[in-house]
């Protein structure tokens, strides 16, 4: 999946000249966490966030406020230093941005210009739907060879109990000869899809049932 299919492209921003004050009351009206900096040509040049604002707050209860702290412009306090994404890039890819970076959100350019911005909400919500975890369905674990064709044996087990597969997920095993695939089907009893994949010699780790074994 390519992030253009998950970004919020009527993105919210503000100019450099704009002012704390204003970003405050932008986020406050629009229930948004960051908001991107452009100039006047829709490039992006910074980007505030809520804890950027937070900051500016914090310190008018000091002593050493200023009157004049919530009217700085954003040029003074917004992030310069950014990382950004193209529409192309893939979902994962930019999930691997958020976790290598700690990042909260990811700015999304196309020829210079800002045309969308994705957020980790976003990428929660679309690692949801990837997995059907917000569907009515059976999850099982099935350990097997770390070897080509492991993935079709196992489906074909699944077509014989005509079952609708939601989504499929492999894990590393702690040993290099094995992997662990992760189904999620349409069923509410996998009894009988795990009797059948342990009688073919499977090691279902997910669910253990009582009186059956391998």
């Amino acid at each position: 999946m390519i992030v253009e299919r998950i970004m919020k492209s009527n993105v919210h921003t503000l100019l450099p000249t704009d002012t704390v004050e204003h970003a405050l009351d932008l986020m406050e009206k629009k229930s948004i966490r960051h908001i991107p900096i452009v100039n006047a040509k829709k490039q992006l040049v910074g980007i505030i966030s809520d804890r950027d604002v937070r900051d500016v707050l914090h310190s008018s209860l000091s002593e050493n406020f200023k009157n004049d702290d919530l009217t700085q412009p954003l040029s003074k306090v917004m992030k310069t230093n950014l990382l950004t994404g193209h529409p192309l890039d893939f979902v994962e890819e930019v999930a691997a941005l958020f976790f290598e970076y700690k990042i909260s959100c990811l700015p999304i350019v196309r020829d210079s210009k800002l045309v969308g911005i994705v957020t980790e909400s976003d990428l929660l919500y679309t690692f949801v739907q990837l997995t059907g975890a917000n569907q009515p369905a059976s999850q099982f674990e099935v350990k097997v060879e770390n070897i080509s064709g492991k993935l079709a044996e196992v489906t074909s087990i699944l077509r014989e109990r005509k079952l609708n597969i939601l989504s499929v997920l492999v894990y590393p095993h702690e040993d290099e000869r094995y992997k662990i695939l992760v189904f999620r089907v349409y069923t509410m009893n996998p009894t009988g899809v795990i009797k059948d994949l342990q009688k073919e010699g499977y090691e279902v780790l997910w669910p253990n049932l009582p009186g059956v074994t391998s």
